[in-house]
């Protein structure tokens, strides 16, 4: 059932999304994630919710919320209602449903894993009951030869003879070929894709599909957006959320978003077990991802032993209230889509204990200092650290300030980020954060010689070390 557009998801639209219609361009001054996160934690202290800016006593709350976002600025967002009934149109007309985090509809998996950083909207075409099926993740790389394909494919149709979902990222080479393989085979699929919803569901090989409940596709990004490679990265960590365990058939070392996402995977968000292929002609980085953790797959060629792999126990999380960069951005994390005064609908219970799911509430933040977390995973800055002790005793050194500790997390962040050219647009997408604050962090990284602004191909790349510099 395509779900109707809520008041809520309206006004979220209204001051996050680029709504672009046909050759139209984005707004500029749209909210960030982490400024949207501000403004919901900000309305559920005054026990408002989104949909209320739309209300005929808004003007009140706007100026309730000019402390965290410009009232001029929220008005002009949300005076682009004529704007948004165009794409409401052109989305219905294909198919494509729009559902916020405020809504019952919203997939639970991505609210109790991702908490706060779960999308503010998803946008959908299919049958969004096969978001909370669960299945196998697989990703991959993009460039890979016919003989990693045929595997992958391969993995799809045990997949679908298993009756499991399959989920990936719709990108081509493994994405792809997974996709294909569950598809042929008559399984479920749910692709998370960075780009081109509205492109990819109007393609007559997905059409039928789409509308015969066999697949879903989502996306957290505007159904007419282009690639972008922050996006890419980003969208990651939702594949991992919307699965029960997953399988890394190739990726490069230290670089790629398929490294980067599951890295993430592992060593922080630990949301499913992360498996690495054992057959076939290894890598660097499938070694890379075994030394950090990762398992290795265990080749199943029948139905029950496939259905062993999601039997592998999942360490504990350590808590932890955010699992984005805001942090590092001065954005305070937020939550709050909905009064809290009102009931939470049953669909925004966290998912049974038997998932091993968190058990804390899904919309509910903590009192708790913003900034504990990152300080918590930092190696603690003290005399004793850059110094030996003797010398530490006789001319002791400060701490360093909390920001200068802070901007060392983002400086690692940002050259693991940069091994290939991005610009400073999909930097922000991937740290999200504000362009103007990724811009001022690169900036600084170039005045440090840290990193480098190059023409061709346009963007920031990590500088490289020349002979006799």
């Amino acid at each position: 059932m395509t779900p109707v557009l809520s008041p809520n998801a309206q006004a979220i639209l209204l001051l996050t999304a680029p709504l672009i219609a046909g050759r139209g361009t984005a707004s500029s001054d749209l909210l960030s994630p982490g400024e949207y996160k501000r403004l919901a934690r900000h309305l559920r202290e005054i026990q408002r919710q989104p949909a209320d800016l739309l209300s005929p006593d808004a003007a009140e709350i706007l100026r309730a919320c000019q402390p965290v976002i410009d009232e001029g600025r929220l008005q002009t967002l949300l005076g682009r209602g004529f704007l948004l009934s165009q794409v409401i149109e052109r989305w219905q007309a294909r198919a494509i449903w729009v559902v916020s985090r405020a809504d019952a509809e919203y997939p639970r998996r991505l609210k109790t894993r991702l908490r706060e950083d779960a999308p503010a909207v998803l946008y959908g075409c299919g049958d969004m009951a096969l978001l909370e099926t669960g299945g196998l993740a697989v990703v991959g790389s993009r460039h890979v030869d016919d003989a990693l394909i045929d595997y992958t494919m391969a993995i799809g149709r045990l997949a679908a003879r298993a009756g499991r979902t399959l989920v990936s990222g719709g990108a081509k080479g493994i994405d792809q070929a997974a996709m294909r393989g569950a598809l042929e085979g008559g399984g479920k699929v749910c692709g998370v894709l960075a780009d081109s919803l509205e492109k990819t569901t109007m393609n007559r090989e997905h059409r039928n599909l789409l509308l015969d409940g066999q697949l879903v596709l989502i996306s957290p990004y505007d159904p007419s957006a282009g690639f972008n490679a922050g996006h890419a990265m980003q969208r990651n960590k939702l594949i991992y959320a919307l699965a029960d365990t997953s399988l890394v058939v190739s990726s490069d070392l230290n670089k790629g978003g398929t490294w980067t996402g599951a890295v993430e995977q592992l060593d922080k968000l630990k949301f499913v077990p992360v498996f690495i292929r054992s057959t076939g002609e290894s890598s660097a980085g499938l070694d890379g991802l075994r030394k950090k953790g990762a398992l290795p797959w265990p080749n199943p060629q029948d139905v029950d032993s496939f259905g062993d792999v999601f039997n592998v126990a999942m360490p504990t999380p350590t808590a932890s209230p955010q699992v984005g960069f805001a942090l590092f951005s001065n954005e305070e994390p937020s939550s709050a889509d909905a009064k809290p005064t009102a009931p939470l609908p049953p669909d925004a219970a966290p998912l049974p204990q038997a998932v091993s799911e968190p058990s804390a509430p899904v919309d509910v933040v903590s009192d708790a200092q913003p900034h504990a977390a990152a300080l918590e995973e930092l190696p603690p800055v003290t005399p004793e650290a850059v110094a030996p002790i003797d010398e530490a005793k006789e001319s002791p050194q400060p701490e360093s300030p909390p920001a200068e500790v802070l901007f060392a997390a983002v400086r690692i962040a940002i050259q693991q980020l940069l091994s290939a050219p991005m610009k400073d647009a999909e930097v922000a997408a991937a740290l999200d954060v504000s362009n103007a604050q990724a811009k001022a962090w690169l900036q600084r990284l170039v005045d440090e010689g840290v990193l480098e602004k190059q023409k061709k191909p346009t963007g920031y790349i990590v500088k490289q070390k020349r002979l006799f510099e």
